[in-house]
């Protein structure tokens, strides 16, 4: 159900979720906004595609860290975008 952008020969690993996290994940994709861990050398890196616009967070991560940034940003834009 993540959007993993598809790169050959590296495998940053599994994150666990949860059933909140993939809540956001799918609000998120259904309102085209994909985060992606990509990498970067020989660590990682996020990629935030909202619509066709494409953005990179400029820091470089290792793996875990790399999926929990990618589901604190799904929340991110999930709670700014539903402010109650």
């Amino acid at each position: 159900m993540v959007w993993v952008k598809k790169s050959s020969g590296k495998n940053p690993g599994y994150h666990h979720y949860t059933k909140e996290d993939m809540k956001r994940v799918s609000w998120c994709i259904d309102r085209r906004i994909k985060i992606a861990v990509i990498p970067s050398g020989t660590k990682w890196q996020i990629e935030i595609s909202i619509n066709k616009d494409i953005h990179l967070d400029s820091n470089i991560y290792e793996a875990d860290v790399a999926y929990k940034k990618m589901y604190e940003y799904y929340k991110y834009y999930y709670d700014k975008h539903n402010k109650q």
